[in-house]
């Protein structure tokens, strides 16, 4: 992990999207063809090093950020307890819109656990976007309700104390196909990196996988992880 203090910060480092890249981003191609011209122009790119803090507690929001590439993760600070990992974010996820509708600091951490490719869109041309554009509305607020669901079934979840069930919860929402539609049947991730977010160690999760494997739900593959049965993995989530 690198010390994110001591790397140039995100911003000096950013660049234009390129095409491919803009091309990947859900929300941009809903709007009306002059709002995602501006948007896209507006739209900044740069490659974050593994242990990068995107956004940290008490910092006031700048940008809402995409994961175009890598995996992402928001946790509390651990320096106040014991450290908790809210949930991962795999490529295709925007965040932060909760924020920066309130203006006000971050109450979390944002930290990259690999290189990772994100993009930020000006909080300015956010608001913008949420004063004149309906489609971009839309997919907010769609974005708000399911995340919201989200965290309501991650806190009902984790009262539990079964590792196979942290598991499929944690794989479950990774796939979540409204807030990472870039993820697809296919999250590269290692178990190091899934244990990190569900909170146990690396040999445990791969018990786990292997338990979820042969229940026919996943497919363990080289580099990350296949789900066959999404439906049936949340039917285990709650339902174990």
């Amino acid at each position: 992990m690198v010390d994110s203090a001591a790397v140039t910060p995100l911003h000096r480092r950013a660049r234009a999207a390129t095409t491919a890249e803009l091309q990947g981003i859900a929300w941009l191609q809903a709007l009306q063809p002059a709002d995602r011209e501006r948007a896209a122009a507006e739209i900044q790119v740069a490659d974050a090093g593994p242990g990068e803090l995107l956004c940290r507690i008490g910092r006031p929001p700048t940008y809402w950020f995409g994961v175009l590439a890598g995996l992402l993760k928001m946790n509390n600070d651990s320096s106040l307890g014991a450290p908790v990992t809210f949930t991962g974010i795999p490529p295709g996820a925007w965040f932060g819109e909760g924020t920066l509708l309130k203006r006000e600091a971050y109450r979390y951490n944002v930290q990259t656990l690999r290189k990772s490719t994100v993009a930020g869109l000006p909080m300015e041309s956010f608001h913008r976007l949420l004063d004149n554009s309906i489609p971009f509305n839309r997919f907010v607020m769609r974005q708000l309700n399911e995340r919201l669901g989200q965290f309501i079934a991650a806190r009902e979840i984790d009262r539990l104390n079964d590792p196979d069930v942290r598991v499929a919860r944690s794989l479950a929402s990774l796939f979540h196909p409204v807030l990472y539609p870039g993820v697809g049947s296919l999250l590269r991730i290692t178990q190091q990196e899934l244990g990190m977010l569900v909170g146990l160690s690396r040999q445990r999760v791969n018990e786990a996988l292997r338990t979820l494997q042969q229940r026919g739900l996943i497919r363990i593959e080289y580099g990350g992880v296949r789900v066959l049965d999404l439906d049936g993995l949340q039917r285990q989530v709650f339902h174990s």
